[in-house]
């Protein structure tokens, strides 16, 4: 948990598979306390209890790598049952924190796909916003009910992501980076190239603007 504690808006991060990252803890700071006059307190639960998956496994290039991470999603990542899991994090954060009264959603590579869907009708999010997902789905978008913002990166399929957004009924915004790395927000950043790092900071003035203008 990171913020003012007297903020009147909370987003709920959704890590991705490898939990908590510096860079990903980073960026829950940065949109924390980026902005002066508008700041958000900011949580990231600890969805896979201290079990993330190794990132040594990612690319996996080899067979074994591939068989830890599809066991990985199947398991500890899989979607239905981290769906209901927010609905519970979510009541036990509403009764902690009664001073926020507006919640906005963002998540990383698996992560935006568990943000896909719990925007769906009866959210409990006024906005969204997913950073390189996983399992982009095009059918996902049309039962989304909230702004939603997508930043995809090069390895993100294309043809994927512009039917997703061709099928969102809502305001929408897709930025790519086409030259970064699925995950450059977050676990997999190289922060210290400069490129990455000018990206990356780019990128989570995307997502503050975003949640400013749709919170």
């Amino acid at each position: 948990t990171t913020g003012p504690s007297s903020a009147k808006q909370g987003i709920l991060v959704v890590y991705d598979i490898f939990g908590f990252f510096p860079q990903t803890l980073q960026g829950a700071d940065i949109i924390a306390h980026a902005h002066n006059e508008h700041q958000f307190r900011v949580f990231m639960p600890d969805f896979f209890e201290g079990k993330p998956a190794d990132i040594s496994w990612y690319p996996p290039d080899n067979e074994e790598k591939g068989k830890k991470l599809g066991e990985f999603f199947q398991t500890s990542a899989a979607p239905p049952k981290t769906v209901e899991r927010i609905k519970s994090v979510m009541s036990e954060l509403k009764s902690s924190n009664p001073g926020i009264q507006d919640w906005g959603i963002v998540g990383y590579c698996w992560g935006g796909k568990i943000v896909n869907l719990v925007s769906a009708s009866g959210t409990l999010f006024k906005a969204a916003a997913t950073c390189h997902p996983a399992m982009i789905d095009p059918n996902d978008a049309a039962n989304v009910t909230i702004p939603m913002l997508m930043i995809p990166s090069g390895e993100e399929e294309k043809d994927a992501v512009e039917k997703y957004e061709a099928n969102l009924k809502v305001p929408k915004k897709v930025e790519w980076y086409q030259d970064q790395v699925h995950g450059f927000m977050a676990a997999r950043s190289n922060l210290e190239d400069e490129k990455v790092k000018a990206a990356y900071e780019k990128a989570y003035q995307t997502l503050l603007t975003w949640f400013h203008n749709n919170m």
